[in-house]
């Protein structure tokens, strides 16, 4: 059976936002030093193990995805080319959480935390945000639902809770009745998807505004970074959160879902 972890599995962070990708256009093979790497992890977490064949390409992907695969003996790793020019200590990195990844090793921290640094990094989250615009595209549907109107909700709390002042992004109901992600802003694209399963004679408003309420908290207060950590909910923002009037009926009703 084909097993496929990734740096952004839950270990380290999975980012809420999703794009639809394009195909990537083309690879690069690694150059022999990071098959070096590789196999010099490898070695460090399966002492005993045979050294199996590695086969580590450069992709152009919309974001920092990061995989591995094991195909009949063979290591199939793929990597943002937006990885390429990093250092080798980050290389080393990936290479150990990857491999830890797949064979279910501890994940040394020191690893972790490099990965983390770098990818949070001001120059590398430039290029990321930049390559998530211009290589991915956002599935579009429509703001107005059978029982809500996305636009009808957001200038209402637009009103209520931000003056008015808070600019309105792209708003439109996912494609499935998702519940496992209810709402989710994506910054690359200004837009903010809420779950059509919400989209129903049934819902409490105070549901669908506290959802819409949360994600436009995610506009007001982006992502910071600290200590090579990202930090989506802050402070300010979830004390801006307990001041939505009904936001206990609200997530006692999402947890009935």
């Amino acid at each position: 059976m084909e097993h496929t972890p990734s740096l952004f599995d839950p270990v380290l962070e999975t980012p809420a936002i999703k794009s639809i990708a394009k195909k990537p256009r083309s690879s690069s093979v690694c150059p022999p030093e990071l098959v070096q790497i590789f196999e010099v992890e490898y070695r460090e977490l399966r002492p005993r193990a045979p050294m199996p064949a590695f086969d580590i390409r450069f992709r152009r992907f919309t974001s920092l995805n990061t995989t591995i695969r094991l195909r009949e003996g063979r290591l199939h790793v793929r990597l943002s080319d937006l990885l390429e020019l990093a250092p080798e200590s980050v290389h080393q990195a990936i290479a150990h959480i990857l491999l830890a990844k797949l064979y279910k090793k501890p994940i040394a921290s020191n690893h972790a935390d490099r990965y983390r640094r770098h990818v949070s990094s001001e120059a590398v989250s430039r290029q990321a945000e930049h390559i998530r615009q211009t290589r991915g595209r956002k599935r579009i549907l429509t703001s107005v639902g059978h029982r809500f109107d996305l636009n009808e909700v957001f200038d209402s709390l637009n009103t209520r809770f931000f003056h008015g002042l808070l600019g309105k992004p792209v708003l439109t109901w996912s494609a499935h009745h998702a519940r496992r992600m209810l709402g989710h802003y994506d910054a690359a694209h200004n837009t903010i998807v809420i779950s059509r399963v919400f989209d129903r004679p049934d819902t409490p408003r105070c549901a669908i505004e506290y959802l819409l309420y949360h994600e436009m908290l995610h506009l007001k207060h982006p992502v910071r970074v600290k200590a090579g950590r990202r930090c989506v909910h802050s402070r300010e923002f979830q004390a801006e959160e307990r001041l939505f009037p009904q936001l206990e009926e609200a997530k006692a009703y999402l947890r009935r879902l």
